[in-house]
């Protein structure tokens, strides 16, 4: 059951200490959560959903938000909260299904910001094809947080031809590396929002949910691996592979779709976009005979529009990541060393 705390309906912000469970508490479950997140596991308002999933494997995951600020171009933080958690079921090869959803609030955050967040949570959901099922709110003095935090966690079922994208355990040498599009956006996007930035060309999050690509490509191409790059980028992402397969990576530069804004803003603040957060980019291994494939349905779907091959897996003794530099030079990518840009989820 949500436990919601409490706001005089008159009121226009969030106020600490008004009610506990009692009227107005209800009022606000009734026309804020239930409202939006309307199904039918919800509309039960018991302490725990009540779901069935019939399905041996199932996959389930959680995570934290507390992305400054709240508000960006190309979202906010309850729509980066679903797509998140949708995305890390999806790449496993599962399908989303259900997800619940919990809440602090800042005392004297605006009910009309909380309203316009759960609004984005709903449409993202019904995007994704699930259901968010269950939650809790709770509200903080003034100062205790910054405004919103939500985690949420989601369940997702997984059909036993897909459990080996997770673990890599398919990845062979030659089996070509993939991603749906241009990278960097959301963390730049989230940064010029933060410091008030404005350029000639915004930059707009790609925050998103993928399992419709997804889908469409599992269904007509062996994937060997699949994660989506989000702290830590694309070059966190390889680098963990290689540590999974024991295999080495050779990427080129000139192929991995950057847009000409986001590499602009790293260039003058000094950062490597291949670190930097993306929110709805997925990096894909497959074998070669199919990397053409996988593209071409990538590139007929919005989420995909961009999707280029960037590389391949190597069988090199040193299980590393080699980019293959524009000016054809060689460089290793490491993990990312500390935070490159603070709070971006």
């Amino acid at each position: 059951m949500l436990h919601i705390i409490y706001m005089e309906m008159n009121k226009s912000t969030i106020l600490l200490g008004h009610g506990s469970g009692g009227k107005l508490s209800h009022e606000l479950i009734a026309s804020v959560f239930l409202k939006h997140f309307n199904n039918e596991p919800l509309m039960r308002s018991t302490d725990s959903a009540l779901l069935h999933i019939d399905c041996n494997d199932i996959v389930f995951t959680t995570d934290g938000y507390v992305v400054d600020p709240v508000f960006f171009p190309g979202g906010n933080i309850g729509k980066l909260a679903v797509c998140g958690t949708v995305n890390d079921i999806a790449v496993t090869g599962a399908q989303p299904l259900y997800l619940s959803a919990s809440f602090i609030i800042e005392e004297g955050f605006a009910f009309d910001r909380l309203e316009e967040i759960v609004v984005s949570m709903a449409a993202e959901a019904k995007k994704a094809g699930v259901l968010i099922v269950t939650g809790d709110t709770k509200v903080v003095n003034k100062g205790k947080c910054d405004k919103i935090f939500i985690t949420t966690s989601g369940v997702g079922v997984l059909d036993k031809k897909f459990k080996h994208i997770a673990g890599a355990g398919e990845c062979r040498p030659g089996d070509k590396i993939i991603v749906n599009g241009s990278l960097g956006n959301h963390g730049m996007a989230v940064m010029s929002s933060r410091e008030q930035l404005h350029y000639h060309t915004p930059v707009e999050s790609d925050c998103g949910s993928l399992y419709s690509l997804i889908r469409a490509v599992t269904e007509e191409v062996p994937v060997s691996f699949m994660r989506d790059a989000t702290r830590g980028g694309l070059a966190t992402v390889l680098v963990e592979l290689c540590g999974m397969t024991k295999l080495g990576i050779s990427l080129d530069e000139e192929h991995i779709p950057i847009d000409d804004s986001v590499r602009g803003i790293c260039e003058v603040f000094g950062f490597d976009p291949l670190y930097v957060a993306n929110e709805g980019k997925v990096v894909m291994v497959v074998p070669a005979a199919y990397s053409t494939k996988a593209v071409q349905i990538m590139q007929s779907m919005a989420e995909g529009k961009d999707a280029a091959v960037i590389g391949e897996i190597t069988g090199t003794e040193k299980p590393r990541v080699i980019l293959n530099t524009v000016v054809g030079g060689k460089r290793i990518m490491d993990m990312l060393a500390g935070e490159q840009l603070p709070r971006i989820c």
